[in-house]
């Protein structure tokens, strides 16, 4: 399958109708997403808030293609999913998405360029190209002098930057961060917030799920999750003369 950028104002992402549930043993399958619309635009900067057990995480896995739905129809770059096979879908991860999670996920045993060219071993990169795409996401987030560090020389709000870096390296259409600043300090947190930003305005589709209903009201766009369901889609007004 070749994957390449869809022309045009395609939505990165179209969810109609998505439910997801899990089998359980003697009982009705446990549903946890009910019929979620949404659409997410090419270059949105939007959070998804909700409390645990809301469903957020589930919703992750889709929109990440980790998962599949239940029942329902999910659109990437206008390709429906649902007859994709599981290599299909792991080459569309490769090339398209990136993540961030709030543990990091760093091998210790690495230095950061090490950590960060892992993110290229699964798109066919050869290994110098690995390496030279590597320093170059390191130093757009601010790491180029921590080229040669492992993760256990590193602060918290390095070590997400080196995962941020390790997302960005293969160029996604999407960047998905669950609870990128979890595992931080405020001072931490609130960098590695201005970093999502500035890829946004460098044109990262970027959606960050969250439980902080401070930092989703600070984003340009915020959809709030509840027992499975959108319980509202709210964007912020654009101030005069803005382009976005």
């Amino acid at each position: 399958m070749t994957l390449t950028p869809t022309r045009g104002r395609v939505p990165v992402l179209e969810l109609t109708g998505v439910v997801k549930e899990y089998p359980v043993p003697g009982s009705p399958p446990l549903r946890i997403l009910h019929g979620i619309d949404l659409t997410v635009e090419a270059g949105e900067l939007l959070a998804v808030v909700g409390p645990s057990g809301s469903g957020k995480s589930t919703l992750l896995a889709l929109l990440g293609s980790l998962d599949r739905p239940t029942a329902g129809r999910l659109r990437f770059e206008g390709r429906d999913l649902s007859g994709l096979s599981d290599h299909e879908l792991a080459a569309l991860r490769a090339h398209r998405i990136g993540f961030v999670f709030q543990q990091f996920f760093l091998l210790p045993g690495l230095t950061t360029v090490e950590n960060v060219a892992t993110g290229l071993l699964y798109n066919g990169t050869r290994d110098a190209r690995r390496r030279e795409a590597a320093v170059e996401a390191l130093r757009e987030v601010g790491l180029g002098h921590r080229l040669d560090h492992r993760p256990d020389q590193l602060s918290g709000g390095e070590k997400q930057r080196v995962a941020i870096a390790r997302a960005l390296v293969g160029r996604p259409a999407l960047l998905l961060a669950d609870e990128p600043t979890g595992a931080l300090d405020s001072a931490s947190g609130a960098a590695v917030v201005d970093l999502l930003r500035a890829l946004n305005d460098n044109g990262t589709t970027v959606v960050v799920i969250t439980h902080d209903r401070d930092l989703a009201a600070s984003f340009p766009r915020r959809i709030g999750i509840h027992d499975g369901r959108i319980d509202f889609d709210e964007r912020r007004p654009h101030p005069a003369g803005a382009d976005r």
